[in-house]
């Protein structure tokens, strides 16, 4: 049977085979909305279905392209995941985390995990970006099998994030809540959240930030805040909504991440 690490190892070696490049230096995992930023990287070398390569799943979400695409930056290679498969389509978590585990395999050293998220801040307006300080997983599950321990004290870089307060001064942090979805939360699960100390709530990036840090990654979280939590507003919450802030976001998006992958 294969393991985990192995079925990376093949889509990693799949992946060089089909995009011609041999090895990558950073990834990027770009969620709800964050799609037309993309662009803004770099020079495109090559990109394919993510179902041509071994162990990924269709994309199941709109607003998921599910295409990966290689991206030439200066001197690095980008590895950038147009999508992402997520907990609550059912496939299991060792599927969420199998594109960290395929960039690690392909040679990336760190990773960048976007989403698009509720914010529990009146202050945030939809299309703010919030850097990922911590999180708190509620989906009751982890990517680590066996007697693994991995040390998670400091699993969002402080040294990316620094780097993110030079690029642009000013930007907030908060700790991101990873629910199973694929229902939103209820008001009173938003207020639970806010006992908790979150400040950010989706269902995506805090399993792969694990399967991350467990494949020695350097992890840079950017949560785009595409609504305020249930509740907050009085008004019921909608995908389409989500993928409209991104969408009118997506210029001062693309010019964060094109300016701050170059750094990293």
């Amino acid at each position: 049977m294969t393991t985990a690490s192995e079925a990376a190892i093949e889509a990693a070696a799949v992946l060089a085979e089909k995009t011609g490049v041999a090895r990558h230096d950073i990834a990027l995992v770009m969620g709800s909305g964050w799609l037309p930023a993309v662009d803004a990287l770099g020079e495109a070398v090559a990109e394919i279905s993510t179902t041509d390569l071994p162990g990924f799943a269709a994309p199941a979400v709109a607003g998921h392209a599910g295409k990966v695409r290689s991206v030439r930056s200066g001197e690095r290679m980008l590895l950038v995941f147009l999508g992402r498969t997520h907990f609550y389509e059912g496939l299991g978590v060792t599927a969420v985390v199998h594109g960290v585990r395929t960039a690690a395999a392909a040679g990336c050293s760190t990773i960048v995990l976007t989403n698009g998220c509720g914010g529990l801040r009146e202050t945030w307006s939809p299309g703010t970006p919030v850097l990922i300080s911590d999180h708190i997983n509620l989906t009751a599950t982890s990517p680590i099998e066996g007697a693994n321990f991995i040390d998670l004290t400091d699993l969002y870089s402080p040294r990316l994030r620094a780097l993110c307060q030079e690029i642009e001064p000013g930007l907030d942090e908060g700790v991101y809540v990873q629910f199973p979805g694929p229902h939103y939360e209820t008001p009173a699960e938003i207020a639970m959240v806010r006992a908790i100390g979150g400040h950010l709530v989706g269902m995506s990036t805090a399993l792969e930030a694990i399967a991350a840090r467990e494949a020695n990654m350097e992890v840079l979280g950017i949560s785009l805040v595409t609504n305020l939590a249930a509740g907050m507003t009085g008004e019921p919450l909608n995908h389409a909504e989500v993928l409209e802030a991104g969408n009118a976001a997506a210029t001062r998006m693309g010019q964060l991440l094109g300016a701050i992958v170059p750094r990293i």
